[in-house]
């Protein structure tokens, strides 16, 4: 009698258990060695799945990543079902690695003064003719984690859409952000509704719990803090 099954493709598993999919719906650290490597390497063969292929890899390097990263085009080229193409994928992505632990990470500047987030954002708004409204994202210690342009307009004025910002806010796990929008004009005077949009994002900062820290207008030569100045 013939028993014979034949192997799944991964297009045959459950979403949780294919390299992408479980990467999208669980984070990169839940993937092993071996699905990290399978997306690299994309596809399988006739008869092996992708993670097959590189279970196959890493068996062949002891599972030491630190030797696979030894092995050359030519070297990995060698195992079933990797080619000079996927043999490349896999040489490229371990020099990355290497090159990223050869830097420093980029220095934080820490905030903590309004002129500080002046200094910070200032060279993104100058010299521009129309209104800009960016926001600075900050963690736990005050430290500027990105800036973020969040829209451009005219000459007059700019849309700032609360649910836009908070929702940079939150896929960044932000701690803290400070509003930040220029005057062309160089008239540093806030609007009326530069004060309610103001007061708006500070109630919804408070639910969310990423406070709005201040708001500052800034142009060319100096700026406006809505913190300092007491209207926050």
């Amino acid at each position: 009698m013939n028993t014979y099954q034949p192997l799944r493709s991964i297009k045959s598993w459950a979403e949780e258990d294919r390299p992408r999919e479980k990467l999208m719906l669980k984070g990169i650290a839940a993937l092993s060695d071996a699905e990290l490597v399978a997306i690299l390497i994309n596809s399988g063969t006739a008869e092996l799945s992708a993670v097959d292929v590189a279970r196959n890899v890493l068996d062949g390097v002891g599972n030491n990543l630190h030797e696979l990263a030894k092995r050359s085009v030519k070297d990995l080229s060698k195992f079933r079902g990797i080619g000079e193409a996927r043999a490349i994928s896999i040489v490229a992505a371990l020099e990355l690695g290497r090159r990223r632990r050869e830097q420093a990470p980029a220095e934080r500047h820490r905030i903590t003064c309004s002129r500080d987030a002046y200094e910070e954002v200032r060279p993104y708004l100058m010299d521009k003719p129309h209104e800009e409204f960016w926001i600075l994202l900050l963690n736990r210690a005050n430290e500027v984690m990105r800036p973020v342009q969040i829209s451009a307009g005219g000459i007059s004025g700019t849309v700032a859409d609360p649910r836009l910002i908070f929702k940079v806010g939150l896929e960044y796990l932000a701690s803290g952000i400070i509003l930040v929008h220029n005057h062309p004009s160089g008239n540093l005077t806030p609007s009326q509704a530069d004060r309610d949009l103001t007061r708006k994002l500070k109630e919804a900062g408070r639910f969310l719990d990423i406070p709005v820290l201040d708001h500052l207008i800034v142009t060319d030569r100096t700026y406006l803090s809505f913190a300092d100045e007491g209207i926050l």
